[in-house]
């Protein structure tokens, strides 16, 4: 994938495909048949052993992808199977022309039984981007049939069932093996439930006239690794504790030491120069006995707090925070200050309670902490994470990260960003109070709210990905720290 991976929304990728047809004056005739290559080709390229071939064709364009793949396997010699339900004829000129050309070839047409007949690979063109709803009846037959078949299947442009805007999944989907995205990459096809089912992911561009593209913007970026370069150059030889930035970590109350200690340690190993500790005294020696490299304080009210505000740079607040008086009591010396803030865990809690604007801050809510804050399920939120993470920027001007997989970075007037990167083994407590402090070393070292956030959220994923190695089951949030060194050191 290229330093620069735009990412389209559905509106975007019909104008496009539109534009493209328009200037070609072929009614798009000839990018329906260089799809068809394109998945051919990738077809061979990936299963080149695989002889009887399966299609899975749908009444619309996509279908008429699926019908070209057909075609070509049959003219290389292949067995192929073309499946469709009785209620998928071909229902625009392009699929009918591309159906017309299949038979001309030889090929058949067999209508969907409820069985699956034997093959060595299946190629999914039954629905295509336009899908936002749950397949029904005889269509969630088919997809069931598809995935319980046990063979290798390739989804054309997006997995029937998946929602290409959003990433949800309503219903039943086709859990591709690989999904072959024609023109532009799918922003729904790199958050969410739709990760469950896209596989491996590629991108066949097309061969487009020079002005398709007029106009036409994408909707959201992935962040890549080899941003990681730029954001976090070498530091210069005469530096001094101080210019790397001074982070204070605000909680870990009664029974949540844990929690700001991982906050605290992963923000010294972001690189902060400074990490300061404000908690309840009984968590002070273990702190300290853990990271002697922290200056840990005993804070019993928002008065012993103030006297440690103005030497931070950045306050990261939240992890063990909890809800109780001393929790709400520097929470709001902590608002007060004026000073850059990470936001999580607890702090989010409070801060839904009572909703405010924010001056600089960064949000960074799982999603049922996301729907607290806008007033909505957590479902709500999963079924369209782009959607919630702009909502959550414009109401508290501030930026987002809404994470889960497939993380989400927002800020107002801003192209929210996509982690590509994560496993399920980081879903286990303590993950996130490293991710904010991760977060709050970067803004201290003079990253923008944006770029720490969204560089952030990268180098936490990759270190867990690199921390599991060795299996995701098991993974603990100090497993990432040694990766965490490595990669805020890209230049090593």
């Amino acid at each position: 994938m290229p330093e620069l991976a735009e990412l389209f929304d559905i509106a975007a990728a019909r104008r496009l495909d539109a534009q493209a047809s328009a200037l070609r004056g072929d009614g798009g005739a000839s990018l329906m048949e260089q799809a068809g290559q394109a998945a051919w080709h990738c077809l061979l390229e990936r299963w080149p052993q695989a002889q009887r071939i399966g299609v899975v064709a749908g009444a619309g364009n996509n279908g008429g992808d699926g019908y070209v793949v057909a075609r070509l396997a049959r003219e290389a010699g292949r067995p192929v199977t073309v499946l469709r339900l009785d209620t998928d004829a071909p229902a625009t000129p392009l699929s009918r022309q591309a159906e017309q050309a299949f038979i001309a070839a030889g090929g058949g047409v067999e209508r969907f039984d409820g069985r699956m007949p034997a093959m060595d690979l299946l190629v999914d063109a039954l629905f295509g981007i336009g899908l936002n709803r749950a397949p029904a009846g005889p269509a969630a037959n088919l997809i069931t049939a598809i995935n319980a078949a046990g063979v290798p299947v390739l989804s054309l442009d997006v997995p029937s069932g998946v929602d290409a805007q959003t990433g949800n999944v309503p219903g039943v989907a086709v859990r591709a093996t690989l999904t072959l995205q024609f023109i532009v990459r799918h922003q729904g096809l790199y958050t969410g439930a739709a990760l469950e089912h896209v596989g491996g992911r590629r991108l066949a561009p097309l061969e487009l006239p020079q002005t398709a593209a007029a106009g036409v913007q994408c909707s959201a970026e992935c962040w890549q690794p080899s941003r990681l370069r730029a954001q976090l150059p070498a530091r210069r030889a005469n530096t001094h504790k101080g210019e790397s930035g001074h982070v204070l970590c605000v909680g870990g109350n009664l029974g949540s030491g844990g929690a700001v200690m991982l906050a605290s340690e992963s923000a010294l190993r972001a690189g902060a120069g400074l990490v300061s500790v404000a908690t309840q005294s009984p968590h002070v020696a273990p702190l300290l006995a853990r990271l002697p490299e922290a200056m840990v304080h005993a804070v019993q009210d928002a008065q012993e707090l103030q006297s440690l505000l103005p030497r931070a740079g950045v306050i990261a607040i939240g992890p063990g925070l909890g809800q109780d008086d001393w929790a709400h009591e520097l929470w709001r010396q902590v608002l007060a200050s004026g000073k850059p803030l990470v936001i999580d865990a607890d702090a989010l809690n409070l801060l839904a309670k009572a909703p405010r604007t924010l001056s600089d801050a960064i949000l960074t809510p799982h999603p049922g902490e996301a729907a607290r804050l806008l007033g909505l399920t957590t479902a709500q939120v999963q079924a369209d994470r782009f959607t919630a993470a702009n909502a959550l920027a414009a109401r508290f001007h501030a930026v987002v990260v809404l994470k889960g997989a497939g993380t989400v970075v927002a800020a107002p007037d801003a192209l929210p960003r996509v982690v590509p990167a994560g496993n399920p083994g980081m879903a286990v407590g303590g993950m996130g109070d490293l991710l904010t402090g991760i977060i709050a070393a970067l803004r201290a070292q003079g990253l923008g709210a944006f770029d720490a956030a969204s560089t952030g959220a990268l180098l936490h994923s990759l270190a867990g990905d690199a921390a599991a190695s060795d299996g995701q089951r098991g993974l603990l949030p100090t497993d990432l720290l040694a990766p965490l060194r490595r990669l805020v050191n890209p230049d090593v």
